[in-house]
């Protein structure tokens, strides 16, 4: 027998999970006190679910489960081996939510604001911070079509990552429809955008000239490269500016009144910036889309954005959807990186002889709880070494069964 996890899986000591439980909860707490509310969905779905979800590179990630018994056999039989799976694994939690909805949209309030945290799967080639089975921490808000949604998942998200103690960041914001635009503008072909931008999401890794550089090879107009090239350089990537180049100015407009409301509700405490940039890499995503950058860490600690045409996969009509997940594995790597230790209740040891009675000790044990996360242990025969071992656990205060003596770990009688 093995007594490792499976390659790209993890097991959690308990220090680790304390840190994940406070952190979970501190989110939960945020997001609760906002309205939202919590659901569960299973974690496997149907495969046709699955494959048409435009879950772009996921899509080739999915953990996909066998037919059974004679499901199985007959498939087996025919040597059909695109009808093996009828099921998969989860790969996100949006493509759940968006079946839930559509499936108890009568007894659902609109709008939905609602809360997940949960595993997710899927199978990639395991590496330091990216394994095959995680937890995402998503709030989404289904059926509001104003930016009023934007704005209340921002400003909600950004004060869950405040009460864990996370400062100085960044929320990057940028509209699909926006980007698109621009880029028609300059002289891009709309059927090579989702190219274009592919490139485009590379600048801060390398710079305008690699994008550029880029660019000329996929064979993309030689002025269209020229123009986004000038734009870029020119340092002056305001929407401002980009808005005196499109017909349609709302787009521009709408993410202006977003960033001018954040800025508002932020108190200084983050910050907001439109990042022309910014493409977001899930296939569904329609609109505004957003990060989390803090300046101490390399990468993102959240992201989302609006997500109009998912829900009407299911119901042949569209719903209007916008969610923002936090990157929970994240945050809890940096925070254990830090040697954070989240605030926890001090334990404490009652000690009992062999000849006690047990539901006499449990009850006084509950007596104890309050002040003290309060363990039951037999007392050993070599008190000192007992001591000082629970001492070195962390215990902050021994209590003895058979008398009403406290000891104070740490200080010296």
């Amino acid at each position: 027998m093995k007594i490792n996890p499976l390659k790209g899986m993890k097991d959690y000591l308990p220090d680790e999970m304390r840190l994940r439980d406070y952190v979970q909860q501190s989110i939960l707490s945020v997001y609760r006190a906002s309205g939202f509310e919590r659901i569960s969905t299973p974690m496997l779905e149907d495969a046709e679910n699955l494959d048409k979800s435009e879950g772009g590179d996921n899509l080739n990630l999915i953990f996909k489960v066998l037919k059974r018994g004679e499901k199985l056999e007959a498939v087996l039989q025919k040597g059909d081996e695109k009808s093996l799976s009828d099921m998969g694994l989860r790969y996100d939690l949006t493509l759940p939510l968006s079946r839930y909805y559509a499936a108890n949209r009568a007894s659902l309030p609109t709008p939905f604001k609602v809360i997940q945290t949960d595993r997710v799967f899927r199978a990639e080639r395991p590496q330091k911070g990216r394994l095959r089975e995680f937890v995402q921490c998503d709030i989404d808000i289904l059926g509001d079509d104003s930016i009023n949604a934007e704005i209340e998942l921002i400003d909600v998200t950004a004060r869950a990552l405040l009460t864990i103690g996370f400062k100085d960041f960044t929320v990057n914001i940028n509209d699909r429809r926006l980007l698109h635009g621009m880029l028609e503008s300059m002289g891009f072909e709309k059927g090579t955008l989702s190219s274009v931008c592919i490139s485009f999401d590379k600048l801060d890794k390398i710079g305008v000239e690699g994008v550029c550089a880029e660019l000329s090879g996929k064979e993309c107009p030689t002025c269209a490269v020229d123009k986004l090239k000038c734009f870029l350089d020119s340092g002056e990537c305001s929407l401002e500016r980009i808005a005196q180049c499109m017909e349609d100015k709302t787009y521009a407009e709408n993410l202006q009144r977003i960033v001018d409301t954040v800025r508002k509700l932020s108190g200084g405490k983050y910050n907001i910036a439109y990042c022309p940039s910014l493409v977001r890499g899930q296939g569904y995503y329609t609109g505004v889309v957003f990060e989390i950058a803090c300046k101490d860490f390399s990468g993102a600690i959240a992201g989302g954005g609006r997500y109009d045409g998912m829900i009407g996969k299911f119901l042949g009509q569209n719903v209007s959807a916008v969610g923002f997940s936090i990157g929970f594995e994240r945050i809890c790597a940096i925070l254990m990186d830090q040697a954070y230790q989240p605030p926890v209740a001090r334990k404490m040891a009652l000690l009992y002889r062999d000849d006690a009675d047990f539901a006499e000790v449990l009850l006084k044990a509950q007596r104890l709880q309050g002040d003290y996360a309060v363990t039951v242990l037999p007392q050993a025969k070599k008190l000192g070494k007992q001591l000082g071992t629970l001492e070195n656990a962390g215990y902050a205060a021994v209590a003895f069964f058979d008398n009403e003596d406290v000891k104070v770990l740490g200080k010296k009688d």
